[in-house]
């Protein structure tokens, strides 16, 4: 077997205990994807949410068919703590090409938009196990928590609406705002990896604050204390649901290098929460994300 080449992580211990276990996967269902040169970049951008985890293969190289089953196995049974996309080098060589790839297999993990390197060649499955769980926790540490959908392979696709949404559809054309929260609530129960479900969540959220606030009262409250943070929070909905994408996300950003405690935690989780209502492969959210790694750390 060949011998891993690994790149450590820095930054010193990682601590795995704080990590929930994942959920129990759905019959059939798995956290793998195969990419080719159009749809890879689409998988980028859920990095934004959870691990991605590239594995760089090829038929030609017979000797990485184990790892391709343990990536397999493992990214099953971690059940959306992070996604696996495998990519043909032979049928995809753009992104090969891009990413430098000069030997197969190889695997990287991709966090928040940014390359970590894990190793190249062929690894006991313990090995690969105990480098990814260090590529989720940093993924953690970073304020990415999200999970992966999961994957039913050959399951038809529906058409139209999502009738899963449909009584929160109805609740937010009512105006019924708490009531739509709920049902929202209830689908993430019952799948805490559902994304559109979280995206419809944060929607949601945004839409109640911004309809009960008052405008006037936030300029006020910002003239009299320019460090209020409930004030600076509601100026970021109302900028943001202005359109003014860019100027919501900085001006949370800039508080996060201000704060400290619980109100930096307030804002870094508002924050997350304006990322999933814009979506994370939008630029601005893409942009964003990256300042706020640098913020925080």
């Amino acid at each position: 077997m060949d011998a891993m080449t690994s790149v450590p992580f820095h930054g010193g211990a990682i601590d795995l205990s704080a990590l929930k276990p994942a959920p129990p996967a759905p019959a059939g269902a798995v956290w793998w994807v195969e990419a080719d040169d159009r749809s890879f970049e689409s998988y980028l951008g859920a990095s934004m949410q959870h691990p991605v985890v590239v594995e760089f293969w090829s038929p030609r190289a017979p000797s990485g068919a184990q790892l391709s089953a343990d990536l397999k196995d493992l990214a099953t049974t971690a059940a959306g703590s992070w996604l696996l996309v495998r990519v043909n080098v032979d049928e995809a060589p753009a992104i090969a090409q891009a990413l430098q790839v000069q030997a197969v297999p190889m695997v990287v993990g991709i966090i928040g938009g940014q390359l970590a390197p894990l190793f190249q060649g062929t690894a006991e499955k313990a090995q690969v196990k105990a480098v990814l769980d260090q590529l989720v926790a940093l993924a953690h540490q970073q304020g990415l928590a999200g999970r992966a959908q999961p994957v039913v392979p050959d399951a038809a696709a529906a058409d139209g609406p999502d009738p899963r949404f449909d009584a929160a559809d109805a609740a937010l054309e009512r105006g019924d705002f708490e009531a739509a929260i709920a049902e929202f609530d209830s689908l993430l129960a019952a799948n805490p990896a559902d994304a559109e479900a979280s995206a419809g969540r944060a929607q949601a959220r945004l839409i109640q604050r911004v309809t009960t606030a008052d405008p006037d009262a936030v300029h006020s409250a910002l003239a009299f204390d320019v460090n209020d943070v409930d004030a600076h929070l509601a100026m970021a909905d109302l900028e943001l649901a202005a359109g003014n994408v860019d100027a919501a996300f900085a001006r949370l950003i800039d508080l996060i290098r201000i704060t400290a405690g619980p109100s930096r935690e307030a804002v870094r989780v508002r924050l997350l929460e304006l990322f999933e209502t814009v979506g994370p492969t939008d630029p601005a959210v893409l942009k964003a994300r990256r300042a706020l790694m640098t913020a925080l750390f």
